[in-house]
């Protein structure tokens, strides 16, 4: 089986321009017989009627007076009409011995018609004329009846007679503007077409796997916004490619080293390869926490993914944050005492905000770790709560080991650590501050981070909106 050609949309296009030309120039065609019909034919039959009721109306009782019959003559060498004066209607024969349309000049209806004083309109083609012809035989009539007829006729110019002087006119004035036309939607045509072209092959390609190409965008019509929306997707695609392979190399790095540790471990206490119960109940302790490193990996990486798709819906209130930056840090007072740091607060304690209260404490519980963890001994944390325009300002500094540059950009994405043995020592995941940002975003909050390489300092600044 012969399978049909498909025909593309640009084809499609170009068939219907060219078939609206076609059916114009019909419709053209139509329209000149229309006037030929209509106007020059309908105006050759009023002047006949007019001609032949005025010439009737000259004759009185029957006779022609030398001054009629000199009228008659004139009027045919004249005018293009002719006239035939008869006194009955079966001579009209002689001098008019034609036949109309094939038939005879005058049928039994006709004669009726006649007979009964009303003219009759002939009209048709005369072979020997070799075209069309229009007339009418009029009833001469007296006191006492009928007493001759008279026959008007003219045989009618063809079209292209009637239209001779501007047909020429029409035919250069209409080729030149079918011809534009024809240059000027296929000139549309290609510019609408060329684009969708480049966008199908460029679909292609993203389809593919290769998000690297953009569409030259020349035009800012409804197909140039297209093309725009499509490399707008292709860029938003060759990001996500991007993230998902950075994402799955992180992930497998993360992975690898717990599970390996578990995997050692699990061997030499399978092995027996200790020397003490003490050594093997550090290994046993060692696999402990591996695995809730693990756990807390995977649950970070699970509450990220929800976060950063709008899956979370947060329980907002009327938080007054003051008393739940007190709360949070109550639960660090050990951890504090451990390393013999201090705190410096400067809080007001009259901002209310909007929000998600578990949230905010994760974020406030989440930056206050961070810095106890990467401060030195006997240093002040510097924690302040302070109200500019219509934000809240959170501001932790800490004095400890700064933050390159190059590295200040990259701190919050997934697993990005300034110093990787800091895992092994502190336990995280490498997702606390990408966690972090992603609830501040939800919040209509902004997040910073600055550290000073002189002093050592780091400083987070959190905004959220006040309610």
């Amino acid at each position: 089986m012969i399978k049909k050609k498909d025909i593309t949309l640009s084809q499609k296009v170009l068939l219907l321009i060219v078939i609206s030309i076609i059916f114009t120039i019909i419709f053209s065609f139509f329209f000149l017989h229309f006037l030929y019909k209509e106007l020059y034919f309908n105006s050759i039959k009023e002047s006949i009627i007019y001609q032949g009721e005025q010439t009737a109306s000259h004759y009185h009782y029957g006779s022609l007076s030398e001054e009629i019959i000199k009228k008659i003559h004139w009027y045919n060498v004249v005018s293009e009409y002719e006239i035939i004066v008869v006194d009955k209607l079966d001579e009209l024969s002689t001098y008019f011995p034609y036949k109309i349309d094939y038939e005879a000049l005058v049928n039994d209806h006709d004669r009726k018609q006649l007979e009964d004083g009303y003219y009759v309109m002939k009209d048709g083609y005369v072979k020997e004329f070799k075209r069309k012809i229009i007339g009418a035989i009029f009833p001469i009539k007296s006191e006492t009846g009928l007493i001759g007829f008279i026959y008007i006729f003219v045989p009618l110019a063809a079209i292209q007679e009637v239209f001779q002087g501007s047909l020429p006119i029409l035919i250069l004035v209409g080729t030149i503007y079918f011809i534009i036309l024809f240059l000027v939607v296929n000139r549309i045509r290609h510019s609408m077409f060329k684009p969708l072209k480049d966008i199908q092959q460029f679909s292609k390609d993203v389809s593919q796997g290769d998000y690297s190409n953009r569409l030259d965008i020349q035009n800012k019509d409804e197909v140039g916004e297209l093309a725009q929306a499509f490399n707008s997707m292709s860029e938003s695609l060759q990001k996500q490619e991007i993230r998902k392979s950075e994402f799955l190399s992180n992930v497998v790095h993360e992975l690898r080293t717990p599970l390996t540790y578990i995997s050692g471990y699990t061997a030499a206490l399978q092995q027996e390869l200790y020397t003490s119960p003490e050594e093997e109940k550090n290994y046993l302790m060692t696999i402990e926490k591996e695995t809730e490193r693990l756990k807390k990996l995977i649950h970070d990486l699970i509450e990220l993914n929800h976060l950063e798709e709008n899956m979370y819906s947060l329980q907002t209130e009327p938080i007054a944050i003051a008393q739940l930056l007190f709360d949070t840090l109550d639960l660090f007072k050990i951890h504090l005492t451990e390393k013999n740091l201090t705190t410096d607060l400067i809080i007001q304690e009259d901002l209310i905000i909007n929000g998600d209260v578990q949230r905010i404490q994760q974020v406030l519980y989440n930056i206050i770790d961070n810095a106890i963890k990467y401060s030195l001994e006997y240093s002040t944390i510097h924690i302040h709560l302070t109200e500019e325009k219509t934000n809240t300002i959170v501001k932790v500094t800490n004095k400890g080991v700064s933050i390159a540059k190059e590295d200040i950009g990259q701190i919050g994405e997934r697993f990005f650590r300034t110093d990787k043995a800091r895992s092994r020592i502190t336990g995280g995941t490498g997702l606390g501050l990408s966690i972090v940002k992603e609830i501040i975003r939800l919040h209509g909050g902004k997040f910073s981070i600055s550290s000073n390489s002189n002093s050592g300092t780091t400083t987070v600044v959190i905004e959220l909106p006040l309610l």
